[in-house]
């Protein structure tokens, strides 16, 4: 068993990682907490409730699976629950599923009476080494993704890897591209380890970023290394382009962004081809009919679009936050991944 403290002062928390660590959930619950509210999806493989302590009420909300689903509207409704079962702002939200439901579960407790607590159960390898941790919520608007939301940290989270064993392949790539994106950031062969230590050193290295930066306002913003294009790629595709197969492909691209603007040379870039594409398993090809104009539309309404288009870009002093890219780059890298 792994357990890592997301150090925030006052707000600070545990994140559990093992199997069968679904045990220690208990524990994470708030004394005084006499609901529970528990947020999932249908489909996820996991009851929690004979986890949970046995003096509290519990009640079950949920939300759909597609990205039309993260939602205002759904937040709207999960709200109403709460009302119907009389849910305080001494009591618990508990977010059970991927990094979607756990955006959802924190959005709606960071809304439900100007903020009751929330903790999390991660039942994917997506959320477990990054969408669950860090207080990081929200939902998609028709203009881009998770545009809407609120910085709440959970009061703890339960990572059981057992919850893997029965996780579909394209889930499993999918947690393979925010793993790659550690790579980067570290330089960790992650994959050297077993599956416990590999989901807790990407915890580890996310609650050492996020004890430093909470709100996203410095060094944060390297976690969303190939997420600008990544957003842009899920939406252009009408999400048929899964997140962690998203990120992959952008951070392909940023690599040629970096090399346009002189930021690396060509071994960085072929390492970046070498490391997502043979080592973790992830296509770094931008889907065929797309075009580069809409890929752009879509990156200006970017939630990081402060001035003008900003990318997290590699560089002689590692990944850092690039702002005001020169067109001229944008078309070399477009031209690179072979975007018309």
């Amino acid at each position: 068993m792994h357990r890592t403290r997301v150090q925030l002062g006052e707000r600070s928390y545990d994140v559990v990682v093992g199997r069968g660590s679904l045990r220690e959930l208990a524990g994470l619950v708030p004394a005084d907490a006499k609901r529970v509210a528990i947020v999932t999806q249908n489909g996820v493989p996991v009851d929690v409730a004979p986890h949970l302590p046995t003096h509290v009420a519990t009640s079950r909300h949920i939300v759909g699976e597609s990205e039309d689903d993260k939602s205002l509207a759904t937040i709207e409704r999960l709200c109403e629950e709460f009302a119907s079962v009389g849910l305080t702002r001494q009591d618990l939200v508990l977010g059970v599923g991927g990094g979607m439901v756990t955006d959802i579960a924190g959005f709606a407790a960071a809304s439900w009476h100007r903020g009751v607590r929330v903790a999390h159960v991660s039942t994917t390898l997506v959320g477990m080494i990054d969408a669950a941790i860090g207080g990081k919520t929200g939902v998609n608007l028709r203009s881009g993704k998770n545009l809407v939301g609120a910085f709440w940290q959970p009061c703890g989270v339960v990572c059981d890897t057992a919850l893997l064993d029965s996780l579909p392949e394209r889930e499993q790539r999918c947690g393979r591209g925010e793993m790659a994106k550690y790579h980067f950031l570290t330089g960790d062969d992650l994959l050297a380890l077993d599956l416990d230590e590999r989901v807790a050193r990407c915890v580890q290295i996310k609650a050492d970023i996020v004890g430093n930066d909470e709100r996203e306002s410095g060094r944060r913003a390297v976690l969303n290394y190939g997420h600008t294009l990544g957003h842009a790629l899920e939406i252009a595709t009408d999400f048929a382009l899964a997140h962690g197969e998203a990120v992959a492909v952008g951070m392909m691209f940023a690599a040629h962004l970096a090399r346009a603007l002189g930021r690396i040379d060509d071994a960085r870039v072929e390492l970046h081809r070498r490391v997502i594409q043979q080592h973790y398993g992830l296509s770094v090809s931008v889907p065929s009919g797309i075009d580069r104009q809409r890929l752009v539309d879509l990156m200006h309404s970017d939630k990081k679009a402060i001035d003008g288009l900003t990318f997290v870009l590699d560089g002689p002093r590692g990944i850092e936050v690039v702002r005001g890219v020169e067109a001229s780059a944008l078309e070399a890298a477009f031209t690179a991944v072979s975007v018309p």
